[in-house]
C-alpha cells in the first residue's frame, strides 16, 4: 500500500481533529457537572426558530459532516485506497466483521427488550478519535496500518449510513421523500451534463435537505447523496469535488465535530452513575465496542486471508490488526449519533452515552498499548 498526498493530508487533519474532540469532550462533561450545570445544559436545548440548538447541530451541521464523508468515500473509491480491489478487500472484510460481531453481541444482551433497537450503536467507529490515538505512536506506525485503519473506518461510516437509512427510519412521508430524491436526480443530471458551477448543487442540496428532514429519513443522509452528485471529474485539485472536500476539512474537524461533541456530551453524572453500566443496554454497548469490534475485525481479516480473499501487508503482523481492531472500538461520534436515533428516553440516552465514553476509553487505551508494545518489540528486533 502506498500513501498519497491527499491521504496524508486527510490523516493529518483527522489526527488534529481527534485530539480536539478529546479536549472538548472533557470540557463538556466538566461543565455539565459544575455549578453552571443548569445554564450549560439549557443553552444547548434553547430554541432557535423551530428547533433547539442541539437539533440544528445534529440534523443540520452533521449533514455537512456526512457530505465530507461522502466526498472522501467517493475519492477513495475512484482513485484512492479503495480503487484497487486488492487494497480494498482486507479493510472491507475487516469492517464487515467489525459491524456484524458487535451488533450480534449487543443483541445477545438486548434481544426482546425495549433497547434492542440500539444494536447499531457498537457497530460504529469514530475515525477522528481512532486516527488521533494512532497518531500518538508517531513515525513508528507503518503507512499500511494507517491506510488499513482509515479505510476500515471510512467503510464503517458507509455501513453506519446504511444502518441509519434502513433501520432508524420510523415513518416515511413519501411525497417529501419523492421531492428530495427528485432534486437529487436533477443534481445528477447537472453532473452528467458537466455543470461545474457550485451554486446549483449548494441550493439544490439545501432544498433537498429540507424535504429529507420532513420525509422521516434522517436529513444527514442528504449529505452523502449530494456528495455523489457533485462533479468528480478526474479528481484533480481543480475538480469541484476536490475543492469542496479540501475546503470542508478544517470547518468539520475544528468546528462541526467539536460542536457535536460539546452539545451531546453535556451529561449530568449522578453519584450512582456506575449503576447504569450494569443495564443490559450499557453492557451490550461496552462488550460490543471493547470485545466485539476487535474480535470481529481480527476474525474476519484472518478468515479472509486464510481463504485467499485478501492479503496481509508484508509490514504488518496479526497483533497489529488486533491493536487496530481495538481502536475501531472507539465509537464516540457515530455511536452517539445512532443512540439519539435509537432511543427516546433521556435516561437511556444518557446511560448509553456514558457507556460509549467508557467503552471508547477502554478500547482506545488497550489498542494504544498493544500497538505501542508491538512496535517497540519490532524496533528492538530490528536493532
Amino acid at each position: 500500500m502506498k500513501s498519497t498526498k491527499l491521504f496524508t493530508k486527510f490523516f493529518e487533519s483527522e489526527k488534529a481533529g481527534g485530539l480536539i474532540l478529546v479536549a472538548v469532550t472533557i470540557i463538556s462533561i466538566l461543565l455539565a457537572n459544575s455549578v453552571w450545570q443548569k445554564e450549560y445544559i439549557e443553552f444547548w436545548h434553547q430554541s432557535v426558530g423551530s428547533h433547539s440548538i442541539v437539533d440544528w447541530i445534529n440534523d443540520g451541521l452533521m449533514a455537512i459532516f456526512f457530505l465530507l464523508i461522502g466526498l472522501e468515500l467517493e475519492r477513495e473509491i475512484y482513485i484512492g485506497e479503495l480503487s484497487s480491489i486488492k487494497n480494498a478487500t482486507l479493510p472491507a472484510i475487516a469492517a464487515l466483521g467489525g459491524m456484524l460481531v458487535p451488533a450480534g453481541i449487543y443483541m445477545l444482551f438486548n434481544f426482546g427488550t425495549a433497547t434492542q433497537s440500539g444494536s447499531g450503536i457498537p457497530m460504529a467507529t469514530d475515525i477522528a478519535f481512532a486516527i488521533g490515538i494512532l497518531s500518538l505512536l508517531g513515525k513508528r506506525v507503518p503507512t499500511s496500518l494507517k491506510i488499513f485503519l482509515t479505510a476500515l473506518a471510512v467503510i464503517d461510516d458507509l455501513g453506519a449510513i446504511f444502518v441509519i437509512a434502513i433501520f432508524y427510519t420510523k415513518t416515511i412521508a413519501f411525497t417529501n421523500l419523492g421531492i428530495a430524491l427528485g432534486i437529487w436526480v436533477i443534481l445528477l443530471v447537472l453532473n452528467r451534463i458537466k455543470v461545474r458551477n457550485l451554486i446549483p448543487y449548494i441550493l439544490g442540496g439545501i432544498v433537498m435537505w429540507y424535504f429529507m428532514l420532513n420525509s422521516g429519513i434522517h436529513a444527514t443522509i442528504t449529505g452523502v447523496l449530494v456528495a455523489f452528485a457533485i462533479p468528480f471529474g478526474n479528481g484533480s485539485k481543480k475538480s469541484t469535488s476536490y475543492l469542496i472536500q479540501d475546503f470542508l476539512h478544517i470547518p468539520v474537524a475544528f468546528f462541526i465535530l467539536p460542536l457535536f461533541a460539546l452539545a451531546n456530551t453535556c451529561i449530568p453524572i449522578a453519584t450512582n452513575w456506575q449503576n447504569g453500566l450494569t443495564q443490559v443496554n450499557s453492557l451490550g454497548i461496552i462488550t460490543g465496542l471493547v470485545i466485539g469490534k476487535p474480535l470481529g475485525i481480527w476474525l474476519f481479516s484472518f478468515i479472509g486471508v486464510g481463504l485467499g480473499l485478501c492479503t496481509l501487508p508484508n509490514d504488518l503482523k496479526w497483533k497489529n490488526i488486533i491493536g487496530a481492531g481495538f481502536l475501531g472500538g472507539i465509537g464516540f461520534t457515530m455511536s452517539i449519533f445512532i443512540t439519539l436515533l435509537a432511543f427516546d428516553s433521556t435516561e437511556v440516552i444518557d446511560n448509553s452515552k456514558i457507556a460509549i465514553l467508557v467503552a471508547s476509553l477502554i478500547a482506545g487505551l488497550i489498542g494504544f498499548m498493544i500497538l505501542k508494545l508491538s512496535f517497540n518489540i519490532n524496533i528492538k528486533k530490528n536493532l
